[in-house]
Formats: structure tokens, sequence, C-alpha cells
């Protein structure tokens, strides 16, 4: 997760390319085959943020299920680390899975509507 110096969380938001559009949610998303969590990170938050990140500690580790409008049960293994650092000029995704990336403090976030394990991620660490 992103925190910056005045402590906001950056998000991105989900495209219409999506079933959750207009979720929040911290930027990552899928490994492909044989990359690392690590390395899936830092390629998934410069496509969706336009950063260049370097990571800090691993904070969590989340699972959760959640039905898919096609009625297939999705399982997810959600890995949080701390970003330590990051350059880069914030824009949001072209054409992708999200259309808005944002810094937003813990009550900006309030009136969103977060994925789950963004509201656990915000109760935890933020």
């Amino acid at each position: 997760m992103c925190v910056d110096q005045e402590g906001r969380l950056l998000l991105a938001r989900a495209s219409s390319s999506l079933t959750i559009q207009g979720t929040w949610f911290l930027p990552g998303g899928g490994l492909h085959h044989g990359e690392s969590p690590s390395v899936a990170l830092r390629r998934e938050i410069a496509e969706e943020a336009g950063l260049t990140v370097v990571l800090g500690p691993l904070l969590t580790v989340l699972s959760d299920v959640r039905d898919l409008p096609d009625g297939t049960s999705l399982h997810t293994l959600r890995v949080i680390y701390r970003v330590a650092s990051w350059t880069g000029t914030l824009r949001a995704e072209q054409n992708g899975t999200t259309d808005a990336v944002r810094w937003l403090s813990r009550e900006e976030t309030k009136p969103l509507r977060l994925a789950l394990y963004v509201e656990k991620v915000i109760d935890e660490f933020l």
C-alpha cells in the first residue's frame, strides 16, 4: 500500500471493463506465470498509477472469497506491502482495468465503495 507524507492512501477505481466497476481498491493485480508478488506489485502500480515504487515490508496476506456475476466463486490472496518510496507522476491507467487513481485520506474514503479487503487494510494499517 502506498501512503504519502500526509497519511493519504493511494487507491484506484475499477473501470467499466470490470464487474466491480466504481469500486476503489489498492493498486495491484494478478501475477503473470512465474512472477513474484513483489515484481507484480511494482509492475501493476506502474501500469495503474504511473509510479515507480520501492517496496517496504510485507504487512499481511489477506484471503477472501466472492461470487462473480456468472456464479463463479473467486478465491483471492491479497499480499499487502508497505511502499517505502516512489517516483513519477500520478496518472490514471489508459484503457485498462482502472479509470481513476487518487491519494485519499481516511476521511475521504468513507463515502466511497471500497473493496472489502481495503476496508480491512485501512482499519489495521492507516
